[in-house]
Parts: structure tokens; sequence; C-alpha cells
């Protein structure tokens, strides 16, 4: 009609189209092996990080640790309990994040860039489990003694047992993600996995074996898990931007009690740590012990809530300062910003 303006049509493109029905979970329109174009930049950003901090536990020589190791009065009682139990810790945890990411969180995930970057964590994690192997071999430590300490020793059969129970919707092949109360336990997993599991149960450890190279003692164990301190910030990383994702486009799950619940969680989960730390630093090591690593886990443990949008609990300062020079928590700050900056060389710690 004369005198009429006629609606401008909006024009969508099929890519354009193929990013709006994008999803993290139950996503069957469109075809997981298309990667673009992406959706989530993030996962993508977060795969680069990994690739550039690519590494090998062989890179690092391990001769000054041995002989350490084998040499008379070389470590004391207690020097030597702590890297055992850390080594009996991580040897099994590596393989059950690395059970979880394969059999369970990629069958769910059906984003293409988020199955991307898990089958890169997947890889680390095997590195990670050579990671022990080699410090086994490289300290003539027997296998049967640090693999099953999740046997003998309670702290840590305390830990797996949290983990593997709050996890357990994982591994349950008839399980799916078609519902509001699947997508809740699906988070909840979620969370003791990433935010329990590799940001709290790990970070214990790093502080403890970190600062065995502060003083020059260790230093090639120590290096390692330097290495392994950049890979699991990364997973923590894409972790809390995952379960972020997941609440954003099914926020009908975000209920005061399940809110609640997670809490509470990571509050036992804290609890959990704390008995381990008294368990394997029964009289303290150069400085740190199970008081200090209590108020270093409720510190971190905030900064974990709050990167899933929750709110602090314990209101903890950091008793390590010395950790941001080892530890580099510059840039875990920025990792908290969803951002980690620095991972430019592929094989090299330059902190």
């Amino acid at each position: 009609m004369k005198g009429r303006h006629k609606r401008p049509c909006l024009r969508i493109s099929r890519d354009e189209k193929f990013v709006m029905v994008k999803k993290i979970l139950n996503c069957t329109e469109t075809d997981p092996n298309k990667i673009l174009p992406v959706k989530y930049g993030w996962a993508r950003e977060y795969f680069r990080m990994g690739v550039a901090n690519n590494w090998v536990p062989q890179e690092i020589p391990m001769q000054q640790d041995i002989e350490l190791w084998k040499k008379t009065g070389g470590l004391s009682e207690d020097e030597r309990r702590l890297i055992l139990w850390n080594l009996g810790f991580f040897s099994t945890a590596e393989s059950l994040t690395a059970n979880n990411i394969v059999l369970s969180i990629y069958r769910h995930v059906t984003n293409p860039e988020c199955r991307q970057y898990l089958l890169r964590q997947a890889y680390e994690e095997s590195i990670h489990t050579e990671t022990f192997i080699y410090c086994c071999d490289s300290l003539n430590l027997d296998p049967d003694n640090v693999y099953n300490m999740y046997l003998r020793i309670p702290s840590i059969r305390e830990k797996d047992e949290f983990v593997v129970n709050m996890t357990k919707s994982f591994l349950d092949p008839e399980f799916t993600t078609k519902t509001i109360d699947d997508v809740q336990k699906f988070v909840n997993d979620l969370v003791g996995y990433y935010v329990i599991m590799e940001g709290i149960f790990f970070y214990a450890g790093f502080v403890m074996m970190l600062n065995f190279m502060r003083h020059n003692r260790m230093v090639g164990v120590g290096e390692q898990f330097q290495y392994i301190l950049r890979d699991e910030s990364i997973h923590l990383a894409f972790g809390c931007d995952l379960i972020n994702a997941i609440v954003a486009e099914n926020p009908e799950i975000w209920t005061s009690e399940f809110k609640s619940t997670i809490v509470q969680n990571i509050k036992r989960g804290v609890e959990l740590e704390y008995n381990y730390a008294k368990d394997s630093l029964p009289r303290g090591v150069f400085g740190v012990n199970s008081d200090t690593v209590k108020e270093y886990l409720e510190y971190i443990a905030d900064r974990r809530l709050e990167r899933i949008n929750l709110p602090r609990t314990y209101n903890s300062s950091n008793p390590f300062p010395w950790l941001s020079e080892i530890m580099d928590l510059r840039k875990e700050k920025n990792f908290f910003e969803t951002r980690v900056t620095e991972y430019k060389t592929g094989g090299q710690l330059r902190w």
C-alpha cells in the first residue's frame, strides 16, 4: 500500500541459525562433529592454552631428587611421609578424573568445541598419570605401596569415596540429562569433579609439594607439580565455565535448595582435605602445617564459590604469601576472572 513503510526483513544466515541452536547438553539438532561456527569461545580458548602448555614428565631431570631420596638422612621422616602421601593420592585421583571425562562427561556434553577441550584434558590426565609412574620409577618406589595407599590410608580413602559418591551419576550407563532433575544431578557431579576434586583436593597438595621447591629440595618432583598445576588451573576454569553455561541454559535447576547443597558439599570437601592435611603433615614441614593449610583451603574455597556465582563462606586470607612467586597467584587471579594469561610457550615454565 502507498505510503506504508515495509518492515525490514531480518535475515539470519545458516551459520547464525546453527550457533543459535547449539547447546551444552541434549543438542540433537546439530551435528556434534561440526565445530564451526563456534558458540562457546571460552572452550576454544582453554584448548589453545592447554596446547601452549604442552609437556611430558621425561623432560624434567630427576637426578638430584634420586640422590637426595637415597641419601641417608637426606630427607626427614616427615618429608618422606608428605611426598609419599601426595604421590599416593594424586596417582589414583588422576586416573579417576580421566575415567570421568572419557566415560561420562564427554558422553553427555554434546557441544563440539567443549568436546574438543575435553579430549585435550583427557590427554593431560594421561600425562599426569605418566608423571607419577615416572616419579615412582625414578625414586625406585614400590608401586603397590603408592597406588594402594587409597585403600590403606583413611584420609585418602575418604576423599576418594566422597568424590566417587558425589559423581556416581556420571558412571551410570542408564543416566541421561533429559529432565530438570537429571540436569541438576549432572551439575552436582560436575561440581564434585571440577570444583572439589580438582579445585580443592588438588590444591592443598600443590602447596605442600611446591613448598619443597621453595627450599630447593626435590626440585624435579616439584617442577612436575608446577606443570600439573598449570594444567589443573585450566581444567578448573573450563569446569566452572561449563557449570555456569549449563545453569544459564537451564536456570530452573538453580534453586535455593540446590545452591545450599552445593555449598554444603564444598564445605565437606574442605573438611576432608583438612583431615588429609593433618594426616600427611603431623608436625609440619618447612613452616607449612595443617592449620595453615586449613586457612588456605578456606581461602580458595571462597574463590571457587564465587566463580560459580555463590557467596563466599569463610572470608579467610591467604596464609602463604610466598605462593605469589612460586605458584603465581597473580595469574590464578586472572583465571578467576575467566582469563588465564601468559600461557604462551609450550613445554616451558616462566613464572
